[in-house]
């Protein structure tokens, strides 16, 4: 049961950074290098908050509104400026925003390590079918559940998806409609920005919060994103769980291999299927 659990709040925890990565990604066709840099972002925020006011869902409710602004301020003023050129230049850019994010927390927190209190409603264990489980780790399994349904409602079952996906498709086309597609453009990069930031809070309980910590999340995302196919964010979420339950054996079983199965598993993926295991021809959500 131990592993059960250690596996869906690992598996929930990925899809929550790799969301908005594969959000953007899918709609803009922007590969955001410096999600990773907004992800420690949302966790030094939130730590911040906790500080000030000594309430945790302050500041999870605080850090991805933050940087949700922070992301729509950065697709204004810099990345709608390269959608047209090739994706080097969308990689180049990213990675600047990635230097001056980096810059910017070590003047505002400097290089030492932060933590966060586990919240005090999660702070004890509770039993579960004979095992000790951290309630954290169960709330981190629900919210990841909750956030992963909301963001399936949004972007398949609410009319902002339909002019999302619209948007996305045929940018021209839905210029002529009336849809103002700039500004969806702003709202999908402040989405997937916002949900870096969840995903950055949310684990600041778990680890510590450190310079730098959003370029090893990075690789994870990716990986997420590659296996469960580009833009797929159904695709996100099965690739999440697979990632998430296979790591959660290897930390049990095999520590040393856990890497080593990770990184098979997105070989495999590139040579069998390259548009990723779960991707559906002509689908972005």
């Amino acid at each position: 049961m131990s592993i059960l659990i250690i596996g869906l709040s690992l598996s929930f925890l990925l899809f929550l950074l790799a969301a908005g990565l594969t959000l953007i990604f899918g709609m803009l066709g922007v590969i955001n290098f410096a999600h990773g840099a907004l992800y420690m972002l949302g966790a030094y925020i939130c730590y911040q908050v906790v500080t000030m006011t000594g309430s945790f869902w302050i500041g999870l409710l605080v850090a991805p509104l933050v940087v949700a602004l922070l992301g729509a301020l950065m697709e204004m003023t810099a990345l709608r400026r390269v959608y047209d050129r090739d994706h080097i230049y969308q990689l180049l850019l990213t990675f600047g925003f990635i230097l001056v994010i980096d810059e910017l927390t070590k003047v505002i927190w400097g290089l030492d390590y932060k933590q966060v209190p586990t919240p005090a409603l999660f702070a004890q264990p509770v039993e579960l079918f004979g095992s000790m489980i951290p309630s954290y780790r169960l709330f981190v399994i629900g919210f990841g559940a909750a956030v992963s349904l909301a963001l399936f409602l949004l972007l398949d079952r609410s009319k902002w998806g339909i002019v999302i996906r619209a948007a996305s498709a045929d940018a021209d086309m839905a210029q002529a409609l009336g849809i103002d597609v700039s500004r969806v453009r702003t709202a999908v990069f402040a989405l997937g920005a916002g949900l870096a930031a969840i995903g950055g809070a949310v684990t600041a309980p778990l680890v510590p919060i450190e310079l730098g910590m959003g370029f090893s999340i990075i690789i994870d995302c990716f990986i997420v994103v590659i296996i469960g196919g580009l833009g797929n964010i159904r695709g996100a979420i099965l690739a999440s769980l697979l990632i998430g339950m296979a790591r959660a054996a290897g930390y049990t079983y095999a520590t040393e291999w856990v890497e080593l199965i990770t990184f098979a598993l997105l070989i495999g993926t590139l040579m069998f299927r390259p548009a990723g295991l779960f991707s559906v021809k002509g689908r972005t959500a």
